[in-house]
């Protein structure tokens, strides 16, 4: 290959070294095509070498850390203590309280029976608990994934018509969603889910909440029949040509109870410290409409209620599966579209409150215990959970201290299905809409769109059309146009890389656009380019025009001057693994 020359004498005078010599530097060899191939899987798939605990250890050890590293909680609980239960119980008795109504809520959302709620709320926590790695995340059901289940699934077969086929699919569903995303993490493929990015998720997730929230409008004005459809032009035609029927009590009981959830919320949002205020408030909301709907009998009167609730722990579904032809395309479709919306909103969930107390946890070990909750759930008639942002600040605030506060929700909601249940027969709809519509008012992110309109203009465009994908197409639609955006966006990164021309800040060493620092000063017949992106056979041929472009103008500014440009430095630092530059003599002729 032979040797790469550099002479000082060739630079400019004001870049020149204080010694002035020739630096030979030696072309390194080929590396072999299997080293090669081996450093590059490493790379992408295990950055953090997570076998690198298991080197130079005994069989014992080895065998001891294997077991800790798939089950955490044989790592944390020898450490356990009793002030650390305590912060513990406290928590799991605070997100029980939430995550019981919102569990029936939920349920009724996806189409299911509002048992599966509860159900929901067990065995996938127990399971979290023991392999999940992070401290504050508390499971459960969301309504975003259970807005996609009713919707995808309900395309194909109708609830009302035929439930028993509707809930067997809504598991084998889960059973799908479980084994996608346990093998995202035991692949180590979780990077995958990072092709969503923050504007798409804020677009997709506010889109869907304000779906949800016109879904409710059926329970709030006490409709009987509405509308399959999630776009906004079908659910409001499908309300103001029922209008005959809406139902005044319905709709004033739903109206007062959206009150005092928001402002409970409000009044936690202002005083941190009563964090319990608006965790309890769906709970309560619960038991006043019951009691209230039991004394004044207004289930004659136009108000629905939930109805007998079956009583005992979650019964074996794993014969409920089903993976018959004729409906296994939509479980499968379903199951993935609805996994990896899980795994974005419980990893970011997780990963956010694990900064807060400045602690690490591993996206594909939690993609495992994502994946196998809702394996085992979905054999324990539990449809698909993931970590809701709400329950889990709740959890946070409460002072959790680790995954025990799940195991101590689990109990709690153990204990309703044993015994409580059926004081839930007169709860009435109406209330647990509301409950759905304080939630989804959370996740409509409006400053964060605000934020992304001020920083960078095609995030903001791909929030918004994720955003109106959902709200006037579907939901399916909406997520389509999102990750087909934030692909686009990666691809015009690589494809199309910003090239800027840079200039020495005064008195310093620090080189920034000239466009941004125009009180930046240029060395005279050399012209500075910083490249945006590595070099790729993708974009070698625009970068070649583009930095054509740049020497073009550069040319015609110096021509006033009498001056001439002689050398174009292309900086590629932060592009390569050292801060590097390539300094060309310029000549049209060699240049390229």
């Amino acid at each position: 290959m032979g040797n790469a020359e550099y002479d000082d004498d060739e630079y400019p005078s004001s870049m020149r070294g204080e010694n002035r010599k020739k630096h030979q530097v030696e072309i390194p060899p080929p590396q072999p095509f299997l080293k090669s191939l081996k450093n590059t899987v490493k790379e992408t798939l295990f950055p953090d070498d997570p076998l690198r605990q298991f080197k130079n250890q005994p069989p014992l050890k080895k065998l001891k850390l294997g077991v800790q590293y798939v089950f955490p909680i044989f790592e944390w609980a020898p450490r356990y203590t009793f002030d650390f239960f305590k912060s513990d119980l406290i928590s799991g008795i605070t997100i029980a309280s939430l995550a019981i109504p919102q569990g029936i809520s939920y349920a009724k959302l996806a189409n299911l029976p509002p048992i599966l709620g509860l159900y929901s709320s067990f065995v996938p926590a127990l399971v979290y608990a023991v392999m999940g790695s992070s401290r504050d995340l508390a499971v459960g059901t969301v309504a975003v994934a259970s807005l996609l289940i009713g919707s995808m699934l309900g395309e194909e077969v109708n609830p009302t018509d035929n439930p028993t086929l509707y809930l067997h699919l809504a598991l084998t569903a889960t059973f799908f969603a479980g084994l996608f995303e346990a093998a995202l993490g035991i692949f180590r493929l979780g990077f995958i889910v990072d092709f969503l990015s923050h504007s798409t998720i804020v677009g997709f997730m506010g889109g869907a909440a304000t779906v949800v929230i016109l879904q409710q409008l059926k329970g709030i004005l006490g409709l009987d029949h509405f509308t399959q459809s999630t776009d906004i032009i079908s659910v409001l035609r499908s309300v103001f040509t029922q209008t005959h029927e809406w139902r005044w009590q319905s709709a004033v009981l739903g109206f007062c109870f959206l009150f005092y959830l928001l402002a409970a919320r409000f009044f936690s949002q202002k005083r941190p410290k009563f964090f319990w205020v608006s965790a309890m408030a769906p709970l309560l909301s619960v038991i006043l409409a019951t009691i209230l709907v039991y004394f004044t009998h207004a289930e004659n009167h136009g108000v629905q209620v939930i109805g007998e609730l079956k009583k005992g722990l979650n019964p074996l579904s794993i014969t409920d599966l089903s993976f018959g032809a004729p409906y296994l395309s939509i479980a499968i479709k379903t199951g993935i579209v609805t996994g990896v919306i899980s795994l974005a909103e419980g990893i970011a969930v997780g990963r956010s409150f694990a900064m807060y107390k400045n602690y690490n946890i591993d996206g594909n070990k939690e993609m495992i215990a994502f994946g196998m909750m809702n394996i085992v759930g979905s054999c324990t008639s539990c449809y698909l959970t993931t970590g809701p942002f709400s329950r889990s600040a709740v959890n946070f605030n409460a002072g959790c201290k680790t995954a025990v506060s799940n195991i101590v929700m689990a109990l709690a909601v153990m204990v309703t299905l044993l015994v409580l249940t059926p004081l839930f027969h007169y709860t009435p709809l109406v209330v647990l809409s509301s409950i759905i519509v304080s939630a989804m008012l959370g996740l409509i992110d409006y400053n964060a769109a605000i934020h992304l309109w001020h920083v960078d203009k095609f995030d903001f465009l791909v929030c918004m059309s994720a955003y109106f994908g959902v709200v006037f197409a579907s939901v399916e639609v909406g997520l389509v146009i999102a990750v087909a955006l934030s692909l686009l966006r990666v691809l015009l990164y690589v494809a199309r890389p910003r090239t800027l021309v840079l200039g020495n800040i005064p008195d310093s060493n620090i080189y920034r656009n000239v466009e941004q620092y125009p009180n930046t000063d240029t060395v005279g017949g050399v012209l500075i380019l910083d490249l945006g992106a590595p070099i790729y056979f993708t974009n070698a041929s625009y970068l070649r025009e583009r930095i054509s472009r740049w020497i073009d103008d550069e040319e015609d500014k110096l021509k006033s001057s009498g001056e001439t440009l002689q050398y174009v430095i292309l900086d590629m630092g932060g592009k390569l693994t050292s801060h590097s530059f390539m300094i060309l003599k310029f000549d049209h002729q060699t240049l390229w």
